[in-house]
């Protein structure tokens, strides 16, 4: 006969105990001593007990039960069950404790686990059982010993993370923004409330990583976390999180993360044992858990690009080397793009609270975290904090970006070859027409890209960042490395500059490390243009970055946002000019758009929607790696019949040698492999009958792709295949010649400069009988001295929340909707200065202009106004009345004690000045202060 649901569910739950290190025996057989856990079958419990599906011994005493229920049937009603058997033990046999502290419900598709120890205790899902080890430490208080916590008979729980998790000590808050130590409270409270899943919502640049190692630290410090997994999108990014650790200080002594905990970033297949915090990529801990080997290029590739090759994923199994009690911890970075399909099971295989770090969740996000968002740090109040930058838009259009072009017949064209950019001439028989979405990867149009480039040169220190010297920090999106290529070559021509000025940062940069190429840039003058095609779309940390280009167009909303976040990040004045020597501060900074990337519809995630999409060597991955979807085989299959067509015979030969057949061949197996005729008639050989079931031409079907794709598996051939194709020809454009259509910043920025003035000019007729400052400028004639302090004092106000109007700021507010009427824009302010934007305001003075050019035209004047009255002035007495002007520029007066100071005290100070004017020193002075200062 065959089994029942419920022997067949006893038969995957022994399984599922034996792989998990437990010996598994019947009543009549057991050894309690045999290993240090032995699960027994069927056990007889004291009367009106029942029986126990399996009674579970560790190190000689018993400690728990299993419930078991055939598949499909629902657990938590089965609780009432397990907690009956735990407190049946026959009162003769050893126990750990009683009643029993471990209880499991199991279906052996499906099982559930509560520990006794914990306080509240609340059952939850479990991949599989616990290993005995794991319970014996649990059972011997080994947690409380390692952090020096006295067990008390009467309270055995803080022998748990989770009830240590309810006896966390003070925050130190020193050294933490205000979001991030709400971030941390709000994280701890989620994790004492037993909460299984945690969202963080911060905005990019707003330090989401050092909250999270300032929160790791505290679990490791206080609540003794056994092990806390950092999960990272890319191997950059888990390098830059290294870092993190390796600089972060305790709060509470003299060491440094690394020096008191071991921190493993994880770069091979083993994990160390001895560390307390692992960094990886998911998708090399999936081919961990997988036991699998990785590719090192799937490591720095974003794990949404890997997963997204998979539509019905390989499954995670158990492996004893990596258990699911592994760690106690999770964080998730950029979980808003990690923690889908195939990375999801990744996450629910492991026994541990699960944190996600993202800055632009979606729908889903919100989903997977249980709708447990404990902090919303969103880029607006990260702006009005200080922590973040805001941004303006700037766009170029062209011709050729907005509709493409025609070559015509009988002109001559380049044809490179994509992978060796090998160029031959050829003339086109036929008009060539070719749409604006092309561009760049069918065909590239030089002067399209020169076009925008020669743009961006001309407007970039005139009217993006007015004044400069320096190229400010510019990272440019490319679509692909080609492109990349092209436009590094472009920028060099037309800025004049070497190789150092700009340079390509992308996975295929040989020659440097990438992230030795992302320091240079991060901390070096050179280079001021990176151009790169994701690799630091995400994460990447580069606080100098003042413009982010983008000459590519991105359809998902949080992959923009990550994209446009390289451009939020504060820094502070003097790394700012360690870079770019002649920047003021980083209040802003500036899209520059080339492609209308800002006006696109975007939507909330970025899926893969049909196989086409996927490069080449992506779908030549997927199969490598086990992908048999027939959607991939079918592009697959596609793509080697377009190239078997322009391959010459002695390419295909090269194929034949390594895959023992020709590229033709292989195409035909794999079309015949996804052909539902072929998969029946396979199932019929296969199972010998004339009518195979469902299932059987499944199995079939499977069995067809996999003879199909064996010769793919070599990655040898899957070299020679990409080569050949590499030499596919990229059309050049040398012909069609391109033409501005608008360069500018766009409406919504100008909206901004109105709102940020009108802002302004509202503070100050609301506070104009409050402050001393405001009082004295609204007041004409001039009638009481405006001293430093209270000027100062001023432009403190409006620098600080909520306003966090910086004086340059709103100086290029006014210059954006005033041009005609406003100097010296873009340039290094003065405290002094805002005493020019409150008259300009109040519409005092008809020109704003630097402060310093208002104290030198008046000097000019007093000056002349000495002459005409038949004063005059030796070059020494020149030089002192010069020193007293650019005084008054800085500090807005000069009084008797100024001169005890540098410079004057270095010239002779006040005994040198009297010496040169006398008695008429102190009226004169009195004269200048009103005169150039009013």
């Amino acid at each position: 006969m065959p089994p029942t649901p419920e022997e067949k569910a006893r038969e995957e739950i022994d399984r599922l105990l034996i792989q998990a290190g437990w010996l598994v025996c019947d009543l009549k057989e057991a050894n309690i001593h045999a290993g240090r856990g032995v699960a027994i079958r069927e056990f007889p419990l004291k009367p009106g007990h029942g029986e126990a599906d399996y009674l579970l011994y560790v190190d000689g005493q018993a400690a728990g039960v299993v419930e078991a229920k055939p598949a499909g049937y629902t657990l938590t009603g089965v609780e009432i069950q397990s907690d009956k058997y735990k407190h049946g033990l026959p009162d003769t046999l050893p126990a750990w404790s009683r009643p029993l502290p471990f209880c499991y419900q199991s279906t052996g598709v499906e099982t559930r686990f509560t520990n006794e120890l914990d306080p509240n205790p609340r059952s939850r899902p479990v991949f599989s059982f616990h290993r005995p080890e794991t319970l014996a430490a649990w059972l011997t208080d080994e947690g409380d010993r390692e952090i020096g916590i006295a067990s008390e008979p009467s309270s055995i729980y803080r022998s748990t993370y989770r009830a240590r998790l309810r006896q966390m000590p003070t925050l130190h808050e020193e050294g933490l923004w205000p979001a991030q130590i709400t971030a941390i409270a709000n994280l701890e409270k989620s994790l004492a409330d037993n909460r299984p899943r945690s969202l963080v919502q911060m905005a990019t640049g707003s330090g989401k990583t050092f909250t999270a190692v300032s929160f790791i630290y505290r679990q490791l410090k206080f609540a003794n976390a056994k092990r806390v997994l950092f999960l990272v999108d890319r191997a950059n990014l888990g390098r830059q999180t290294f870092k993190e650790f390796q600089q972060y200080d305790s709060p509470v002594n003299t060491f440094k993360f690394t020096d008191e905990y071991i921190v493993q970033h994880l770069q091979g297949t083993t994990i160390d044992t001895t560390a307390r915090v692992c960094i990886c990529t998911i998708q090399r801990l999936y081919s961990i858990l997988r036991g699998e080997e990785l590719p090192e290029e799937l490591d720095e590739q974003s794990a949404e690009g890997v997963e997204s090759l998979f539509k019905e994923p390989q499954p995670v199994v158990y492996n004893p080397a990596v258990p699911p009690e592994t760690f106690d911890l999770i964080i998730t970075d950029e979980c808003h793009r990690s923690i889908y399909n195939l990375w999801r099971q990744v996450l629910e295989y492991f026994d541990s609270f699960l944190v996600g770090l993202t800055a632009t969740p979606s729908k889903q996000t919100f989903g997977f975290f249980n709708q447990n968002l404990v902090m919303e740090y969103p880029h607006e109040q990260a702006v009005a904090d200080g922590v973040n930058v805001n941004y303006d838009v700037y766009r170029i259009r062209t011709r050729i970006t907005q509709g493409g072009s025609t070559v015509e017949a009988g002109h001559y064209v380049d044809r490179r070859e994509r992978e060796t950019r090998a160029v031959r001439w050829e003339r086109l028989d036929e008009d060539l027409a070719y749409e604006a979405k092309q561009l760049d990867r069918d065909v590239v149009a030089v002067d399209q890209i020169r076009t925008v480039i020669k743009t961006f040169r001309d407007k970039v220190l005139t009217e993006i960042f007015p004044q400069r010297q320096w190229v400010p920090k510019t990272l440019i999106f490319a679509k692909d490395d080609s492109h990349a290529e092209d436009i590094v070559k472009i920028v060099r021509e037309e800025f004049g500059k070497g190789n150092d000025f700009c340079q390509k940062i992308t996975y295929r940069t040989t020659g440097a490390k990438p992230e030795d190429l992302i320091a240079a840039f991060r901390t070096s003058p050179m280079p001021r243009i990176a151009v790169t095609v994701d690799m630091i779309a995400t994460g990447t940390d580069i606080k100098p970055l003042e413009i982010v280009f983008f000459m590519r167009t991105v359809k998902s909303r949080s992959f923009f946002e990550q994209m446009k976040g390289r451009g939020v990040r504060v820094i502070n004045k003097d790394d700012l000019l360690a870079v770019t020597p002649d920047a003021i501060a980083k209040d802003h900074f500036v899209i520059v758009d080339a492609v209308g990337v800002c006006e696109e519809d975007k939507t909330d995630s970025r899926p893969l929607e049909k196989k086409p999409t996927v490069s080449l060597e992506k779908l030549l991955q997927a199969v490598a790696l086990g992908n048999a979807e027939s959607e991939t085989i079918s592009s697959l299959a596609g793509r080697f019949a377009r190239l078997e067509k322009k391959l010459p015979p002695e390419a295909t030969a090269e194929i034949a040698k390594l895959a023992g057949k020709g590229l033709k061949e292989i195409t035909a197996d794999l079309i015949a492999a996804i052909d539902p005729e072929q998969q029946i008639e396979q199932a019929r050989r296969q199972f010998a009958t004339d009518d195979p079931t469902v299932e059987q031409v499944k199995q079939a079907a499977t069995q067809l792709v996999r003879e199909a794709v064996k010769p793919l598996c070599n990655p040898r051939v899957r070299e020679k295949i990409l080569e050949l194709h590499a030499r596919a020809d990229q059309l050049i454009d040398t012909v069609s010649a391109d033409e501005v259509i608008e360069a500018g910043f766009d409406a919504e920025a100008l909206e901004k400069a109105k709102g940020l003035v009108q802002s302004f000019e509202q503070f100050i007729e609301e506070h104009k009988d409050e402050i001393t400052a405001l009082q004295i400028l609204y007041s004409r004639p001039y009638h009481q001295r405006l001293r430093y302090d209270e000027i100062k004092s001023l432009a403190e106000m409006i620098e600080k929340p909520p306003y966090l109007w910086r004086i340059d700021r709103l100086w290029d507010a006014y210059a954006a909707l005033e041009t005609s009427r406003v100097k010296g824009a873009g340039t290094r302010r003065l405290w002094t200065d805002i005493v020019s934007l409150v008259r300009f305001a109040l519409h005092q003075d008809p020109v704003l202009e630097p402060f310093a050019e208002h104290v030198h035209e008046r000097f000019a004047v007093w000056l002349a106004k000495q002459e005409e009255g038949g004063m005059t002035f030796s070059d020494e007495q020149r030089r002192w009345l010069e020193m007293i002007r650019d005084h008054v520029v800085a500090n807005l007066s000069i009084e008797r004690d100024d001169f005890a100071y540098v410079p004057f005290s270095q010239e002779g100070g006040i005994g040198k000045v009297y010496q040169l004017f006398g008695e008429e020193l102190w009226p004169m002075l009195e004269e200048l202060n009103e005169v150039l200062a009013a």
